[in-house]
């Protein structure tokens, strides 16, 4: 997430504190949040601009792991979200060709260990839950179908130019504010501004691989026993093979089963566009797994044609979690600002940073290591990597996990993290030296 504060510039809020102008550019999950989570702490003038026209039914399956439910349980909206949610209760990993399993994993600790159930749910149902979350406080406006462009972050406010997608009666409009969010993605037109500023560049580093995002409905898998037992089930699995591999569970109330695949990228994304989405070819996706088992085949031969798109690296299913986390830590160091200057403001925004850098940085490092141990073709590495699986096997389950997702110690780091304590604990100790 981006963000620019002024260089010149309810909860019990200074009420100059609480009428500060947020705009938030991006209602994706980290756009949304922000929005929830300011409003939460009090600030009244919220205002979030989303290119596309509505959340609508978009999106597939999203693991929402006890990090992101401790955030949105405390921000009101969690109990709607989980709803329509699957418990996760085990996970198996599994060899894509022969389906043999590996490993097994119970989850059933979770709940008692981090306070809440490692769940799986739709994009629109989390995205839907939180939006009605923001629309509970009138401060928090919405304008979707509009682009945003020409961001200023060198003039004393922020400013940039929202032009609306579909309406020609309705003129492009300068927008003025205190403080801009922008959580408009990995293309994202607020970070591209203030790297000008600062002379700076932050490449893109391209993974080559991209991801194949599959919803199959209940109907369409009840004619197979082998596959209706899938959906009927509380499981994660994760079929893998070499460069690639598939991830797939029940979502929607078992409604939908929701897979997304991983594999090279020249198959899938040549012409990616701003949101890293292009169309993906079926003849090419049943190709790349074609030396995978008779089940999986079949379940392949269900999905039409689709998209194909290129995220960063999913393996720890983290991505979301992490906006939502950000989005946390904004609401708690901005409630505490002494004042609305532009210098309190900025040490507020250095305290996110020291809260949110080193952990996203540590969990997008860990997930490319996953990756790179799942996708192992022949040879010692994949020896070694198959020799821990069976230890795992031998010891029903407890101990080190090569999918670092499934790994206990792994889901501790990750799971245990209390990002609200963490933000408020830093901030004490921290903003008034300064």
């Amino acid at each position: 997430m981006s963000l620019v504060a002024p260089q010149n510039s309810v909860m019990g809020l200074d009420s100059t504190i609480a009428s500060l102008r947020i705009c938030i550019i991006g209602a994706g999950m980290g756009g949304l949040t922000t929005a929830l989570s300011l409003a939460a702490a009090g600030f009244q003038d919220i205002h979030v601009f989303e290119s596309a026209s509505d959340l609508g039914f978009v999106g597939a399956g999203i693991q929402m792991a006890p990090n992101m439910a401790r955030v949105l349980d405390r921000l009101g909206v969690w109990d709607e979200i989980a709803k329509e949610a699957v418990v996760l209760n085990e996970t198996s990993i599994r060899q894509g060709a022969t389906d043999e399993e590996l490993a097994h994993v119970d989850l059933r600790y979770i709940k008692e260990a981090f306070g809440f159930e490692h769940m799986v749910g739709h994009r629109s149902t989390l995205a839907r839950g939180i939006q009605n979350g923001c629309l509970r406080y009138p401060g928090v406006k919405f304008s979707f179908g509009t682009l945003c462009e020409d961001v200023d972050v060198v003039s004393d406010r922020p400013s940039f130019t929202a032009i609306p997608r579909k309406d020609p009666s309705k003129e492009p409009q300068r927008v003025t504010c205190d403080i801009l969010f922008g959580a408009d993605g990995i293309k994202s037109v607020v970070r591209s501004a203030m790297l000008k500023h600062l002379e700076a560049d932050a490449e893109i580093i391209d993974t080559n691989q991209a991801a194949y995002r599959i919803m199959l409905s209940r109907e369409q898998m009840s004619r197979d026993p082998e596959l209706l037992k899938l959906i009927d089930s509380d499981k994660v699995i994760r079929w893998i093979g070499e460069r690639r591999h598939i991830i797939a569970y029940p979502v929607s109330s078992k409604q939908i089963y929701n897979l997304s695949t991983t594999q090279p990228d020249v198959n899938f994304a040549s012409a990616t566009n701003s949101q890293y989405t292009t169309k993906g070819s079926k003849k090419q996706m049943l190709s790349v797994y074609g030396d995978y088992c008779p089940m999986i085949q079949r379940m392949l031969d269900l999905v039409p044609e689709g998209d194909a798109c290129h995220p960063t690296l999913p393996h720890l299913a983290q991505g979301a979690a992490q906006a939502i986390e950000d989005a946390a830590v904004l609401g708690v160091v901005m409630a505490k600002i002494p004042d609305a200057s532009p210098q309190s403001i900025s040490k507020a925004l250095r305290i996110y940073e020291k809260v949110r850098k080193e952990r996203a940085e540590t969990l997008v490092g860990l997930a490319a290591a996953s990756g790179r141990e799942m996708h192992l073709g022949a040879g010692a590495a994949q020896e070694e990597r198959d020799k821990a699986f069976a230890a795992l096997r031998a010891s029903g389950g407890k101990g080190h996990v090569p999918d670092r997702w499934a790994d206990a110690e792994v889901q501790k780091m990750i799971y245990g993290f209390d990002c609200f304590a963490v933000a408020d604990q830093l901030f004490d100790k921290e903003f008034g030296g300064m």
